[in-house]
Parts: structure tokens; sequence; C-alpha cells
């Protein structure tokens, strides 16, 4: 394999695994020999990249403006205007926004055959049913999980029931025809999932449940598909 290609597919891989990256996985995913993959390293250090880390500890890129834009395949750009589009088309404002934003930086780094199978891409989406439009308090929600803030609610049951409850929210589910919070409940005190569009008089509390949202969502999802 030539050099050149091998540094790229280093750098892919840089890019895609969790990081950090352990030498022996980086050598696995490139195809070379450990000594191999220390040398790799450093020519990719030399070229301009920020990679944190050293042999026994796992290596981390840091994004640097100077490296050439990400290549991807054909499929893989359907792959990212076909979910982009489905964003558009079921997220609320903001996200929708967001999404056409993110395209259309991806589309700009891109080779001019490339972009052009972006703009022109053969996959699309479209829904005859759509779902409600997402509720107003939808970005608040989203906000109060990326900061693992405990928020306070009133919650309307199927039968019409209120109760005022205190969560710990944990992840916005994208549902057919819904909208779906998973959240640990302080009420009932353990795990539910409270429909968007009958929680009203929302309001952050300021008080953190931090680290422990991404802990509980596995637990969660575990249980979920456990079922």
């Amino acid at each position: 394999m030539p050099r050149s290609d091998r540094l790229f597919r280093l750098l892919s891989a840089l890019r895609r695994l969790p990081q950090p990256v352990t030498a022996a996985r980086l050598a696995e995913e490139t195809g070379v020999s450990p000594r191999t993959l220390y040398r790799d390293i450093e020519a990719l250090r030399a070229g301009g990249a920020l990679i944190d880390g050293a042999a026994g500890y796992g290596y981390t890129l840091t994004e640097d403006p100077a490296l050439p834009p990400q290549m991807f395949t054909r499929l893989e750009v359907e792959a990212l205007v076909l979910g982009l589009a489905e964003v558009r088309m079921a997220g609320d404002a903001a996200l929708a926004t967001a999404a056409e934003a993110a395209l259309a930086k991806i589309t700009a780094t891109l080779p001019e055959r490339v972009q052009r199978q972006a703009i022109h891409a053969v996959s699309q989406t479209y829904r005859s049913e759509r779902r409600p439009p997402a509720p107003a308090h939808m970005g608040l929600i989203r906000e109060a999980c990326w900061e693992e803030e405990v928020l306070a609610i009133t919650y309307a049951d199927k039968d019409g029931v209120q109760t005022r409850r205190m969560i710990w929210p944990l992840s916005v589910v994208f549902l057919d025809r819904a909208l779906m919070l998973l959240a640990w409940c302080c009420l009932r005190q353990g795990f539910r999932r409270f429909h968007l569009q009958q929680m009203t008089d929302i309001t952050r509390t300021g008080e953190s449940f931090r680290p422990r949202r991404v802990p509980l969502l596995r637990q969660f999802l575990a249980e979920i598909r456990g079922r």
C-alpha cells in the first residue's frame, strides 16, 4: 500500500474510533506493524496533525484546520444526505437549521465531483404522515440533557391526570408519530418515558445530576432491549 494511502487510513481511523485509540488497534485498522504505526504517527505529526498520546497510553486526534478535509465515499455521502434530510423533516426548527448548516459545511469541504454527488443525491426521504410539530420546549429539554440538569415538569398521563415531577432528562427519542423523553423520575424513583407533548410548565432547577446521564442512559437502554 502506498505510504500516502496508509497515512490517510490512519488519519481516518483516528477520527472514527473511540479515543484514546491504542497503537495495537490502529495497527490492526491500517494493516501495519507496530513499528510502522509509530513511524506513521510521527509522520502525521510532522505534517501538522495534532495527535496527543504515546505508546502504551493510546492516541487522541485533535482536529487542525491545516489538515485536508475528510473524504467520503459515494455511499457515505448518500447516507449523510439522507440522514440530515430526515433531521430537517423530523426535528424542531433549531435542529432543522443545524442540519442544513451541517450539510452546507460538509459539502463545502468536498472536491467538486463529490459535491455534485451530495447535491444530486440518489436517495431521498419523504413522509406522507408527519408527526406533530416539535413543542416549543424542545430546545430547553435538549439543553438540560446536555448540561445534565434536573427539570421540574408537570406531566399529564393518558387519563389526563397531572402530577408535578422532578426528572433527570437523559435522551430525546424520535418515534414515528411522537417525541419521547427518556428520564429518571425522582417521584417514582425509576426510569420513565415521557411524551413531550404531555409535558408542560417545564423549568430548569439549576440542580445538576452530573455525571450520571451516560451510565443511566446505558442502563435504561439495556433494560429496554432486554424486554
